[in-house]
């Protein structure tokens, strides 16, 4: 792929499109070892080697991560009150990033942070139908005929009918009278987890999603960390078609 130098420094942070045509101008950039003073100059991404102040910006044109999400951390781009997802991605080069879907602020788990528009529709997409796996942790116990109304489709309310749901109870607390379960569903609905188990008759005390997919989320990583997608793990997201 070919760019503008000015459009290679931008995408790689190098400062404002007005910084980094200054940056050209004073000759502190170089492209294949020779300065380069104009902006427009067009760099091969694949070829082209692009220094400035003799440092090697290598380009990349894509980038995702697989994030831990913590609660109290919003998935947004940006926010005036609270700390976003894309803020702790620390490392990255693109400028672009976002996250892919969103998590509720108090939900922990499994969360893309990426900068591929066509990849995140594909993954958002409802007539795809992926899986999302989520652990929770619900006040009082489950009666086992939950398994089969979530399997039906759970009537949330009378605006909305959850599509079919698998419902796997772990184990009942009944020092802490609390269940535990993992739920897997294929819809993003607004506090759609919440809402069915409000419905019923219970409340979620504690949210993680753990896999999308075949993806499954690093137990590695603590809330908080990252780290990028190995080569197959983007592969199994593109071929999410």
């Amino acid at each position: 792929m070919v760019i503008r130098l000015d459009k290679y420094l931008c995408d790689m942070q190098a400062g404002t499109r007005s910084a980094v045509k200054d940056i050209i101008r004073k000759k502190r950039v170089t492209i294949n070892g020779e300065v380069i003073t104009r902006p427009e100059i067009k760099v091969d991404i694949d070829k082209d080697v692009v220094a400035v102040d003799n440092n090697v910006l290598g380009y990349s044109e894509y980038e995702y991560y697989m994030l831990n999400k913590p609660a109290g951390v919003v998935s947004a781009v940006s926010d005036k009150d609270f700390k976003t997802v894309v803020e702790l991605i620390t490392d990255n080069k693109r400028k672009d990033l976002f996250p892919v879907g969103r998590l509720d602020k108090d939900t922990e788990g499994l969360l893309i942070i990426a900068n591929d528009g066509d990849m995140a529709h594909r993954l958002l997409s409802p007539k795809h139908h992926i899986d999302k796996t989520y652990y929770v942790v619900a006040k009082g116990s489950i009666d086992n005929k939950y398994i089969d109304e979530f399997k039906n489709g759970l009537v949330v309310d009378k605006d909305f009918t959850a599509m079919p749901a698998k419902l796997e109870i772990l184990k009942y607390n009944n020092q802490d009278d609390t269940t535990f379960l993992n739920i897997t569903i294929q819809e993003g609905k607004f506090h759609q987890i919440k809402r069915m188990f409000k419905a019923a008759g219970s409340e979620v005390l504690y949210l993680k999603r753990l896999s999308m997919g075949q993806l499954q989320l690093d137990e590695t990583l603590e809330p908080g960390m990252f780290r990028p997608l190995t080569g197959s793990e983007i592969n199994l997201l593109k071929s999410w078609n």
